[in-house]
């Protein structure tokens, strides 16, 4: 059976996570979203809320199971026997940075992740986009699954 983990904070969890997720899945026998919990960070939900979220919008998917996890990704990886971590990336940005992050998960436990870009229609999402747009009293919800 193969496992793949998708981590990320998803405070919001948008239709761009919602895409990767979709665009991942058919790759692998049972898929993990792990909500990340960085003590360091304030929420606008807290993880229990943004784990119940997804939960709900993958209900009737039996290969989707949404964890929360308040310690490293690469811990959180070895404990769900993950084989692949997958990350979305938008932008070069996004891919340095991905790419810095996998070398290490690589180094440190052996995990390859897998980068998918973002549909070029979704590429301008961002949670904090979207955080923003919601501190100002916006409509978001074109922007969320």
């Amino acid at each position: 059976m193969t496992t793949g983990i998708f981590t990320g904070s998803f405070d919001p969890f948008t239709i761009g996570h919602d895409n990767i997720v979709r665009r991942a899945l058919p790759l692998f026998d049972r898929l993990i979203i792990g909500v990340g919990i960085n003590e360091h960070k304030q929420y606008m939900q807290d993880a229990r809320q943004r784990q119940a979220r997804i939960q709900e919008l993958y209900r009737n998917e039996p290969h989707i199971t949404v964890k929360t996890y308040d310690d490293l990704t690469i811990d959180f990886a070895r404990r769900e026997k993950a084989d692949y971590i997958i990350k979305g990336v938008r932008s070069v940005k996004d891919f340095e940075y991905e790419r810095e992050v996998a070398d290490g998960i690589y180094q440190l436990t052996g995990i390859d992740t897998l980068l998918l870009y973002a549909d070029p229609k979704l590429a301008f999402l961002s949670s904090s986009m979207v955080r923003e747009l919601i501190h100002f009293g916006k409509d978001v919800r074109q922007f969320l699954p």
